[in-house]
């Protein structure tokens, strides 16, 4: 028999010790394990599981595909009936080594099979795993002065113009460009939160502010999650003003607050464009009852305003968007 070479690889995404059942019995069946060394993730997670490994060491890669072909083919002539030999792929990916591999056993009149063993993939968002490693990277001693240096303050203007440049990104249609501005956004999230970590007195984490946004969104829909009812867009709206209602009740409970900050404009920033306010105070207006079309639009220019922003939310459009695209036609015709 021509011999087995088995390249046993993992996402570094995945906890090392989470490998396929496939995986597993490759590494039981083998004649060899073979790995770098023990800091190796993956094959420190297979010696913790009682599978013998071999270290070879920093083996550059032509010398080390000449190895693993000759063992591969020594070991199905002693036992032609084991597995083989198994290389546990480093975390860097041994860059070259498949290459290495397929010239060697070219050259051979009855080379090994040589296969891929896929120990585990990536789950969806595991790369979300990366930007957290490489921002603790950026912040960490070592890393970037400039990130190291940073603050909660400090990054608040970022915040804010990568919020209006992924705005503008998702109004021009252009899908690479809302991917790159998105990915600003996101960096703003996780920088603030490896930020926090470093608060001595109360440190928070990327892992809690997603289990906060988690538990919010569970409790703010009863209708997917537990017993609730909502079947319309508009039900679903009613039934958020109600529960957020509740929550800002039990909030100002908890930290001693009054419980009357519950008006049309709490909570709503006093940064968010104005015009963006009125329609957002609006909507909550609106779900509790309100009626847009009460609003007078013969007081003085302040209310004739606001008239018109309840105008356009009454037939299901953005003044905002209205007057930018106003904005955009007024100076297209001026240039």
């Amino acid at each position: 028999m021509p011999g087995r070479l088995a390249l046993l690889s993992s996402s570094p995404r995945i906890a090392p010790g989470l490998l396929t059942r496939a995986a597993w019995q490759c590494l039981e069946a083998a004649d060899a394990v073979l790995a770098r060394d023990a800091d190796e993730p993956l094959a420190a997670a297979v010696e913790d599981a009682g599978v013998r490994v071999r270290h070879v060491g920093d083996v550059h890669a032509p010398e080390l595909a000449r190895a693993l072909v000759s063992e591969a083919t020594s070991a199905a002539a002693a036992t032609p009936d084991r597995g083989g030999v198994v290389w546990v792929v480093s975390a860097d990916g041994d860059p070259g080594l498949t290459d290495a591999i397929a010239s060697e056993v070219s050259r051979l009149p009855d080379p090994p099979d040589v296969e891929v063993v896929v120990g585990s993939w990536d789950v969806p968002g595991a790369r979300l795993l990366d930007l957290v490693a490489v921002m603790d990277r950026l912040r960490s001693p070592g890393g970037c002065p400039w990130d190291a240096e940073q603050t909660h303050e400090s990054l608040v203007k970022y915040l804010i113009e990568e919020s209006h440049e992924a705005a503008e990104a998702i109004r021009s249609g252009d899908r690479d460009h809302m991917v790159e501005e998105l990915g600003d956004v996101l960096l703003q999230v996780a920088f603030q939160a490896r930020v926090g970590e470093e608060d001595p007195d109360r440190p928070f984490d990327i892992d809690e502010v997603a289990g906060a946004i988690v538990e919010k969104l569970l409790r703010r829909h009863p209708h997917v999650f537990a017993e609730g009812e909502a079947s319309t867009p508009e039900e679903v709206e009613r039934a958020w003003e109600v529960i957020k209602a509740e929550e800002r009740a039990e909030k100002a409970e908890h930290t001693g607050g009054e419980a009357g900050h519950t008006g049309l404009l709490h909570g709503i920033p006093v940064s968010l464009p104005t015009m963006l306010a009125a329609e957002k105070a609006l909507s909550r207006w609106q779900r509790t009852g309100g009626d847009l079309s009460s609003l007078r639009d013969d007081g003085d220019l302040g209310d004739r305003m606001l008239a018109l922003v309840a105008r356009a939310r009454e037939q299901g459009q953005s003044a905002d968007d209205l007057l930018r695209e106003a904005l955009h036609r007024f100076a297209a015709e001026r240039r």
